[in-house]
């Protein structure tokens, strides 16, 4: 089963548009939503959660058509968005409280023992958290309802490297087990290419490629070269190139290029770079 199913997804502001988005995220899988601000992450997310109306298309979570019917799977469902929504006036420790009547499948336990590992205080008013205690207590309350599907916007934003390095883990965790599945936005790429399966590209509400992370690292390198040396290449295994005062970098498939050529390893953040160039 798929834990979500989007097809021909379609939603029109005055300024932008998401235009016609097609995923799949296979249960029990992690895939990362890539994309400069304003590219449609967010209004994705929203849209899967009904917060905003789509203009067209079909969303599906678990075989199912969200609408009503998110509201029937709050128990399967975890959230963290950029605004957490708690208010200001609550501690950690009322939050668990609220929570526990809020879902059926709370876990007080496991609650607590979120908060100890993330240094969150239990008796500070959530007005006095910075961003990143935000931020992390918005993670700690989704992990702890038993939820399959993890829906977190930019969850990583605000938060210290080594604090960055135990939410990874975390989320690393609640994949192990098969059915628990994540849908994961980033502008930290580097997060992404640690955690996720599949990799989504968004640019200006438009997806530009949507892959397995191995196979996109397998099918894509870099080379280094004169643009002489470019210029031997077949046209079609070039994918994008750039000057520099050294010569010429280029984005190319590899099965394209002689073997003969040196051809570097690219990171997700270059090739998501590299594929927005292209589309401009």
């Amino acid at each position: 089963m798929n834990a979500i199913e989007i097809k021909d997804l379609t939603k029109a502001y005055a300024d932008f548009t998401l235009d016609h988005l097609n995923l799949v995220l296979p249960e029990g899988c992690i895939m990362g939503l890539v994309g400069e601000n304003g590219a449609g992450k967010s209004t994705t997310i929203k849209l899967i959660l009904d917060i905003i109306h789509k203009d067209g298309g079909r969303i599906a979570l678990f075989g199912k058509d969200n609408g009503e019917n998110i509201r029937l799977a709050k128990e399967d469902i975890g959230v963290v968005l950029d605004d957490i929504g708690i208010p200001e006036r609550l501690t950690a420790e009322q939050v668990g409280n609220v929570m526990k009547y809020t879902f059926r499948n709370w876990s007080q336990d496991e609650y607590s023992s979120l908060l100890q590992k993330l240094s969150l205080p239990e008796d500070r008013p959530f007005k006095d958290f910075s961003r990143g205690m935000k931020m992390k207590l918005g993670i700690a309350v989704a992990l702890s309802h038993k939820a399959r599907l993890l829906l977190l916007d930019e969850p990583t934003s605000g938060l210290d490297p080594v604090v960055r390095d135990e939410v990874v883990e975390m989320l690393m965790d609640f994949t192990r087990e098969e059915q628990h599945s994540i849908l994961i936005s980033s502008h930290i790429v580097s997060d992404l290419e640690k955690l996720c399966d599949y990799v989504a590209f968004l640019h200006k509400g438009k997806l530009l490629l949507c892959e397995e992370k191995d196979r996109l690292l397998a099918e894509y390198g870099l080379i280094h070269c004169t643009e002489e040396q470019l210029q031997d290449l077949p046209p079609d295994a070039v994918r994008y190139k750039k000057k520099n005062p050294y010569g010429v970098q280029a984005l190319v498939e590899k099965n394209k290029v002689p073997g003969d050529v040196k051809v570097g390893p690219v990171s997700i953040e270059e090739l998501f770079v590299f594929m927005v160039k292209e589309a401009e």
